[in-house]
């Protein structure tokens, strides 16, 4: 077992494994316990009472935090002709059709999202194999395939975030880093918060939301008053 570093030991006396901390509490602990050399983003888990091997208890989705996320994103558009011109004019990091897709199938590319025009799937989707297991495979239903590709540029690129449950139920997603405001962390918050109560389920039963924890990169976790779901 690795020896327990005196910067963890110090944070970790901070909080109390057992207790359930209001927002701003908690909000406040995180944020003054991410002492790590570079700027710790801030990290939100849901434990959720949902089993995402059954189709009608997924829960996927995106959500736009008010306050960003504080992360350069990099945005690669799949478009052709006035498409790509306005993937260009709203700030697409990459824009392309077929050379995009050689790009692609080369595995040599570093973007973080991907978004595509209506009428580029059928090239887009021969690159599932590629795409798919990196979580970057456009889907119409999170806004990436889409005609409206000035908005989805922007609102990816201003901050939004998408999450996806994990096969153990929990929904992981970055919400901004250790040098936004507490307030700005908060909004953060109670966005994504709001974004996944929305999206629960239809096969979900029982209790929905069984825990929240708030963190930093290196920080440790902090647990939420699950009276925040009432707010």
């Amino acid at each position: 077992m690795g020896k327990i570093g005196k910067r963890y030991t110090e944070i970790s006396s901070s909080t109390d494994s057992q207790t359930l901390y209001g927002i701003d509490e908690a909000v406040k602990l995180v944020k003054n316990n991410a002492k790590a050399k570079f700027n710790e983003t801030i990290e939100i888990s849901f434990n959720l009472g949902v089993d995402p091997k059954q189709a009608d208890q997924m829960v996927r989705g995106v959500v736009n935090l008010p306050e960003g996320t504080g992360k350069t994103v990099k945005v690669a558009v799949f478009a052709r002709d006035s498409k790509a011109k306005e993937a260009e004019a709203a700030g697409a990091d990459i824009v392309g059709s077929d050379d995009l897709a050689e790009t692609v199938k080369s595995g040599k590319f570093d973007f973080d999202r991907v978004i595509s025009t209506p009428d580029m799937m059928a090239i887009v989707g021969q690159l599932g194999k590629v795409l798919g297991p990196k979580g970057l495979m456009p889907n119409p239903k999170l806004g990436t395939v889409t005609d409206n590709i000035s908005d989805a540029v922007k609102n990816i690129k201003g901050g939004s975030v998408e999450y996806r449950v994990e096969k153990a139920g929990i929904v992981h997603a970055g919400i901004g880093k250790a040098d936004f405001s507490e307030s700005a962390i908060k909004n953060n918050v109670l966005a994504i918060i709001e974004a996944i109560q929305s999206a629960k389920p239809t096969g979900a039963k029982g209790t929905y939301i069984k825990g929240i924890t708030l963190t930093s990169t290196m920080g440790v976790g902090v647990k939420l008053d699950p009276a925040i779901l009432e707010t």
